[in-house]
């Protein structure tokens, strides 16, 4: 098995929007390795966050990789944008895209070098995704019901995790819940990207809430 570097995607939905440079600029200066920007759209979740707006602004205070996550119907739609915007991955739901949506954006991307990621969400079974992993450049397991920041971590998901890493020998991202407690749990299972929100954004030492998250084992 090989060694995967773990990297730390601090959530900018539990950032304080009324200084979000600022915020940028701490988790930056704390060796996050990207940012993970959640958009909902209030129909395939129940919430509203962002558009491509707000992404534009961000990618002009940092040099971070943007991981933007689709948490809306018919991503399709909205992809381009936020690749103008300044996207380095997009990802989006097996929920809401066929495996023949999935292939022809995976092709257009693929000519801009953006990534494109798959996410399932905690009650979709690892079936759902097997058929279009040839055409993802990374996988998000969701570990909370998506939605809203703050959530309890579902440890139902690890062996799910376990599995799709015997599967899969791309990136394996994990969103929701994650802390310096679960953690090591996560990594263990074979995910080398943990998207974390309020555990970094609430932290008195952020640099050390990201080490830890890190170097969890």
């Amino acid at each position: 098995m090989s060694i995967r570097v773990i990297k730390v995607a601090p959530s900018i939905l539990s950032a304080d929007f009324s200084c979000l440079a600022r915020e940028i600029k701490k988790v930056e200066s704390a060796r996050a390795d990207m940012l993970h920007i959640d958009v909902m759209d209030g129909h395939f979740v129940p919430n509203i966050t962002i558009g491509p707006v707000v992404v534009k602004y961000i990618r002009r205070v940092t040099k971070l990789p943007l991981d933007v996550h689709l948490m809306i119907e018919k991503p399709q739609n909205f992809i381009d944008d936020f690749v103008r915007a300044g996207s380095d991955m997009i990802t989006v739901h097996i929920e809401t895209m066929s495996l023949a949506q999935i292939k022809k954006q995976k092709s257009k991307l693929s000519k801009r070098n953006i990534k494109l990621g798959i996410s399932l969400n905690p009650s979709t079974p690892l079936s759902r995704i097997k058929s279009v992993l040839n055409f993802v450049d990374f996988v998000l397991v969701m570990s909370v019901n998506p939605g809203f920041s703050g959530q309890m971590f579902i440890p139902a998901v690890l062996p799910k995790i376990k599995q799709l890493r015997s599967l899969f020998d791309g990136d394996i991202s994990v969103d929701g819940g994650v802390n310096g407690k679960v953690a090591g749990r996560i990594i263990k299972a074979g995910a080398n990207i943990l998207a974390c929100g309020s555990y970094i954004f609430a932290a008195k030492n952020t640099k050390l809430a990201i080490e830890r998250i890190r170097n969890a084992r």
